[in-house]
């Protein structure tokens, strides 16, 4: 805050308001000596206001560029007192109408000089005035007053002007001393008033908890730092923005039986958020309600983290009955596919006879492939870490894929993108073809009707993201949701454990992988891998591991980033 006594405010005021009056004064005088007879020398008094002009001019070249403004107030006072004395000499002396000028310098003069200059600015201009009227009383100099009073009348015209000056020179100097006074408790006031703001300010801004305040039209005026980081957008977005907008749901409602829940919000990189948020009233005292106080907190993280530990906890137990029977299944299984395959061979079979035995036939060896697969998933797997180049292992995969297609006549074309020549990383390098190929086959399988898999590479921070972007009709968020889970095949003829098996050995690289779709704007798969620097860091105690069957919670990694679409 300014102060009402700054030097340097007050003086470029006093110019301006100098100008104002002398310019008042000039068209008074010219219009007096038009209109009346007149004795004032209408040259000399407009080369005084002119001279004043000029000096007022200077002034203000020289408050730009010197910072001595207690100075230049010592000096603006003295020139105005001897130009005030210079006009009411021009003017008539005792006639003069323009003696009310020393009352407004010694004004001017409290206000920008001690008290004691004040005082001292006073008693001059009662010097300055009585010297011109004694130096035209005694025909010192010449005089241009109409009156001539005599000597008693004189002295007391000028006793009386003493007592005036001495009066403003008091009760100015005494009300500007009240004023600075006022003036300092409004400073320090203010400054405990900007400390205290600052203080909130702070911590606002520095609670870890999202903060948005609305008003009671539901439209945004503050969002904290904490809020602008989950929301993954700036304040100036967000101010003066509808907060129900922003999120999918519903928001709890002030009053209502529960004023917290949790609503989802998609970011702006399509992943989806869960906040838990509370809403309270924001209530002045004698004022109202004037808005509302929501509170966010991130709930994703809590949440795929509960959903994997439900997960892990369903597939631990059906992993354990199901490996239990797989091999109670496996045994009659055998017996009956080879006791058909001896029943084939008898000679008096029909057609329709030999057709039912192949479809037992058949039937059997899918059935014994489903098996296979799972016991594959759900048997403990070594892995073999070793450096390997990432671009080479996807390159293999690639081209056999693509000499498949051209057979095939599939129409679907493949696009490579790398933003780098080179992918080191910790893995075993089978196994990664192995996640790669189950990518690229479930790709292949979305587009029937042909189209186009565009595979990316890039560096992302300490990982290597690896992008499989099919043209296909996309997934639903519910099947996005289980995607990685067991049985879960949205195609004719799948086992479902395809993708459960490539979460089960991106987990054992300690990576990530999930999934990104909208239905009908096709699907991506994301995989990312730690680079070869951290990767070692973190892998540096293990050349060979055990990954147990229940690590495949498929379903976790499917919300890792909340890839939702």
């Amino acid at each position: 805050m300014h102060s009402m006594f700054d030097d340097r405010q007050w003086l470029a005021w006093l110019v301006k308001v100098r100008i104002i009056i002398l310019t008042f004064l000039l068209g008074i005088e010219l219009a007096v000596a038009r209109f009346t007879a007149s004795s004032l020398p209408l040259g000399l008094f407009v080369s005084t206001i002119l001279l004043w002009y000029t000096i007022s001019v200077f002034y203000v070249l020289l408050l730009s560029f010197w910072e001595e403004y207690r100075i230049q107030s010592l000096l603006q006072v003295l020139t105005d007192l001897l130009l005030v004395t210079l006009v009411v000499y021009i003017t008539g002396g005792v006639d003069s109408s323009l003696n009310f000028l020393y009352p407004l310098v010694i004004i001017v003069a409290c206000i920008l000089l001690p008290r004691a200059w004040a005082y001292l600015a006073a008693a001059l201009a009662f010097l300055l005035y009585g010297t011109v009227l004694e130096l035209t009383y005694f025909g010192v100099v010449p005089s241009f007053s109409t009156t001539h009073p005599g000597w008693g009348a004189l002295q007391a015209i000028i006793l009386v002007n003493l007592f005036a000056y001495v009066a403003v020179a008091s009760l100015t100097g005494l009300l500007v001393s009240k004023l600075r006074q006022v003036d300092v408790k409004l400073k320090d006031t203010s400054g405990a008033l900007e400390n205290l703001q600052a203080l909130h300010q702070n911590i606002i801004q520095a609670i870890s908890g999202g903060l948005i305040t609305t008003g009671l039209d539901g439209h945004i005026t503050l969002v904290n730092t904490a809020a602008q980081k989950l929301l993954e957008r700036p304040e100036n977005e967000l101010r003066d923005q509808p907060v129900h907008q922003l999120f999918l749901d519903p928001l709890p409602q002030v009053g209502a039986e529960r004023a917290h829940g949790e609503v989802r919000l998609v970011a702006r990189n399509s992943y989806r958020k869960t906040f838990r948020v509370m809403v309270s009233a924001l209530t002045v005292p004698e004022r109202g309600t004037l808005g509302y106080v929501y509170t966010l907190d991130d709930l994703t993280e809590i949440r795929r983290l509960e959903r994997e530990v439900r997960m892990q906890d369903r597939l631990a137990a059906v992993g354990r009955l199901a490996a239990a029977i797989a091999h109670e299944i496996r045994n009659p299984l055998t017996s009956i596919a080879g006791s058909v395959s001896m029943l084939s061979e008898v000679p008096d079979l029909s057609d329709e006879h030999r057709q039912l035995l192949q479809i037992v036939t058949r039937e059997s060896d899918r059935l014994n492939s489903i098996i296979t697969d799972f016991l594959a998933y759900s048997r403990g797997k070594q892995y073999q870490f070793a450096k390997v180049d990432l671009l080479p292992l996807l390159e293999d995969t690639l081209t056999l894929l693509e000499h498949r297609l051209v057979a095939q006549s599939t129409g679907i074309r493949i696009e490579r993108r790398y933003s780098v020549r080179e992918a080191l990383t910790l893995a075993d390098g089978d196994k990664i073809k192995q996640v790669f190929w189950n990518f690229c086959e479930n790709a292949v399988r979305a587009m029937r009707e042909g189209g186009t898999l565009s595979i990316s590479l890039e560096a992302v921070g300490d990982d290597w993201q690896i992008n499989f972007a099919d043209t296909g009709p996309g997934m639903s968020p519910q099947i996005i949701e289980k995607v990685f889970e067991p049985f879960q095949s949205n195609f004719e003829g799948g086992t479902g454990l395809g993708l459960a098996i490539v979460y089960q050995i991106v987990q054992a690289h300690e990576g990530k992988v999930w999934a990104r779709s909208k239905p009908g704007q096709g699907s991506v798969f994301v995989l990312r891998l730690r680079r070869l620097g951290v990767a070692e860091n973190r892998g540096a105690s293990r050349a060979t591991r055990q990954s147990p069957a229940v690590e495949s919670a498929a379903v976790a990694l499917a919300t890792e980033g909340r890839a939702h679409g």
